[in-house]
């Protein structure tokens, strides 16, 4: 069995951040996102990876490189437009040729395992298998509707969902999808639905298989959902201490990367500090990740994620519930405090009052 990890798509709901960078690479507790579905795919086994890229294709091949610190090979297999996820599968046939896969969406984290799931496909030999979770809001997701356990029906973002039944990210197919995906016709939305080609198999009678997700899934696609997930991860954080700590208090479970100084600060995990910060009188409040080379001074910041290489500094007001990119500089101005949410781009530079 082979993998494909889409890493394409221009992640419109995530800008400014991904103006500068790819979204499957946006850290969720200092990790690339794609990294976690990654390690979930090569602990079931598979070791030939083919991912899928377009124009942060480049970003992607330097992040993940040719696989090895994972026991796996990866092929890049650029994709024209983003004109869909069957369009994806299409495009990669050449690398899939003959044989079953898991495809997985870049920008999604599983938490349960998908070990059994692919024990399982190998054994029955569907002609699909798909994962579903049931979501508020199933109009902007591909949604089944179900005849028992038996999925009859799928439509992709309907605005009269038949069911709350979301498809998760993660699909494992046989190769019989590819003959279906050479009928398919653009949707309304102009892409070839991946959901399409599924129903397809449904028609002509294959197998289609649905389990339901154990645990939590999130498509990381908004400031809101990455947020979350950074929260969901965090929750089983282990604590670490390598770097240096001077006069402080470190509550909770905390990681501290080698090379960080935290002095006369309150440290309140769940909280992960990669290595090389400076952390000087602040507080760092729980759910906050915050990435390589990072100095917060005198200032005060919860439930975010901070790329590397940021400047926080005699901020008054507590910053909260912010995505704050690469080399972003934050600093006091003159004014009344307040409580600040920020998505703030690479590079950007802020005074707050």
């Amino acid at each position: 069995m082979k993998a494909l990890i889409l890493a394409g798509g221009s992640g419109s709901r995530l800008r400014p951040i991904t103006f500068s960078m790819a979204k499957q690479l946006l850290p969720v507790a200092n990790k690339p996102v794609i990294e976690y579905g990654i390690e979930q795919i090569a602990r079931a086994g598979i070791r030939e990876f083919g991912i899928i890229i377009g124009d942060t294709g480049d970003a992607v091949r330097a992040a993940l490189g040719d696989g090895s610190r994972w026991g796996i090979e990866l092929t890049y297999i650029p994709q024209a437009a983003p004109l869909g996820l069957a369009h994806a599968v299409r495009t990669a046939q050449p690398f899939l040729q003959d044989d079953p896969f898991v495809m997985f969406l870049g920008d999604n984290l599983l938490k349960s395992s998908i070990e059994g799931l692919v024990q399982e496909f190998e054994a029955h030999q569907p002609a699909a298998t798909i994962l579903l979770a049931e979501v508020p809001n199933p109009s902007q997701f591909g949604v089944a509707e179900m005849a028992g356990e038996r999925v009859v029906r799928l439509e992709e973002k309907p605005a009269s969902p038949r069911s709350n039944l979301a498809l998760v990210g993660v699909y494992l197919f046989s190769p019989q999808i590819h003959s279906v995906i050479e009928t398919l016709q653009p949707s309304a939305r102009g892409e070839y639905e991946i959901t399409d080609a599924i129903q397809g198999l449904i028609d002509a009678e294959g197998e289609v298989r649905s389990v339901r997700v154990e645990g939590w899934w999130k498509d990381t696609g908004t400031v809101e959902a990455i947020l979350e997930a950074n929260r969901l991860i965090l929750e089983d954080l282990s604590s670490g201490l390598a770097g240096e700590v001077e006069q402080s208090a470190v509550e909770g479970r905390v990681q501290i990367g080698r090379g960080t100084v935290v002095r006369n600060s309150t440290i309140r995990g769940p909280v992960v500090i990669a290595e090389n910060c400076h952390i000087e009188e602040s507080f760092i409040g729980p759910f906050t990740s915050i990435d390589a080379g990072t100095r917060v001074i005198r200032s005060e910041i919860e439930n975010s994620i901070v790329l590397s290489e940021c400047s926080i500094l005699d901020v008054p007001a507590r910053i909260s519930s912010s995505l704050l990119g690469r080399g972003v500089r934050v600093v006091r101005s003159e004014g009344r405090p307040q409580v600040s949410r920020l998505v703030l781009g690479d590079s950007s530079s802020v005074e707050l009052p």
